[in-house]
Formats: C-alpha cells, structure tokens, sequence
C-alpha cells in the first residue's frame, strides 16, 4: 500500500518532534551511564525544546473510536523513576506552587523531577512505538492523543521540571554532592530484559537484519 506522505504524520514539525522526543527518552534509558551534573545539563536544553516542539505539532481527529494501544507499562514507568531519582538523589525534590491542592491546604505542595520524567516517558515512549508500526491510520490517532496529553497532563511536567532543574543550575551551591554524581549507578544491575525499550530494540534490530 502507497504511503501518504502528504499526511500531517509526516509534517516537517512532527518529525522533528519525533526527533527531539527520541533524544529524550534515550537520556533517560541511559541516565545510569553518565554524572548526575550531565544529566541536568542535557535536561536543561532538551526540556524547553521539548515542549516548543510539542507545540508546534499539527492537530488531528482521531480515526479510531477505540483506545489508542499502550506499550509502557509500570514496570518501565517505575523503572524510569528509580533511575532518576538515583541520579538526582536529594534533589529530585522540589516544591510545587501550579498545583490545584494548595488551594485548599497551608502545607507546601512538593513534587519530584523522577515522577515527571517518568510520565513525560510514558507519553512520549507510546507516541514513538505507534510511530514505528508505520501505518498512518495509527500514527495519526498516536498524534492525536498525544497532542491532548500534552495540553491536559505532561506538558506541565515539562514546565515544572525545567524550572526545578533551571534553579539547581542557578544555584549550585545548592546542589547535592552524593553517590548520585557517579556516572555509574546501581539501576544497572536491574534486569530491564522484559522492559518496552528493551524488546522493542531487539524486535528492530531483528527487522533491519
């Protein structure tokens, strides 16, 4: 079947979206293997890119009345937030001042880096698959849902989490010097064989064989 390269799938921002996107979630698979001060210098420049991409992207109706087909599990979810919380250690906390609930409570809201990170992984990680299946009927409902989670769920986390890494920059002194600076982390000797990045990996690498 002829592809339609005329598709909004196929719109100069969407694949450079899927570009950006791509580089993002191989940080966070790879977070183990580079220091904690790399780690928060990558996410500064990624995150704002990220989210001017997001922005950019075409709108479509979706084709499918279904749901759109998931591949990150809590398994994966839950392994991107460890990761991160081991590479940011103590400062993976921060205080949240967008959130509806400090409305109704004195106490301070706080959030954490590893929790956005890890649903702006899911997000992203689910768009990309569906991407790779290559049929425009489920890359366009793959858009579609991710254009709506962008505007309802991950695109604050974007923006909450750039502020909390742009203050750690501004401010180093208030950095944490812990184990965590390491570019070695203890994530490592976690079995990810079952995980979506990991047999997706092995399923292409098959293909292109």
């Amino acid at each position: 079947m002829e592809e339609n390269f005329e598709h909004q799938v196929y719109d100069k921002n969407t694949i450079e979206f899927v570009t950006v996107a791509n580089e993002f979630c191989i940080l966070l698979e790879s977070s183990g293997k580079i220091s904690k001060m790399d780690f928060i210098d990558r996410s500064q420049k990624l995150l704002p890119l990220l989210y001017l991409k997001a922005s950019l992207l075409p709108k479509v109706e979706n084709q499918f009345d279904g749901e759109i087909e998931k591949f990150v599990g809590e398994g994966d979810w839950e392994y991107i937030r460890t990761a991160v919380i081991e590479k940011m250690g103590a400062n993976d906390e921060y205080l949240e001042v967008f959130d509806d609930g400090m409305r109704d409570s004195d106490e301070p809201i706080v959030a954490s880096i590893s929790e956005n990170f890890a649903d702006i992984y899911q997000d992203l990680k689910d768009f990309l698959t569906s991407y790779r299946i290559a049929s425009v009927d489920i890359m366009n409902d793959a858009l579609w849902d991710l254009n709506n989670n962008f505007y309802q769920y991950w695109g604050q986390s974007v923006v909450n989490s750039l502020r909390a890494i742009h203050y750690l920059l501004a401010h180093p002194e208030k950095m944490e010097d812990d184990l965590n600076d390491q570019a070695s982390s203890s994530i490592d000797r976690l079995d990810m064989s079952q995980s979506i990045f990991s047999q997706r990996q092995q399923q292409w690498g098959n293909e292109e064989e």
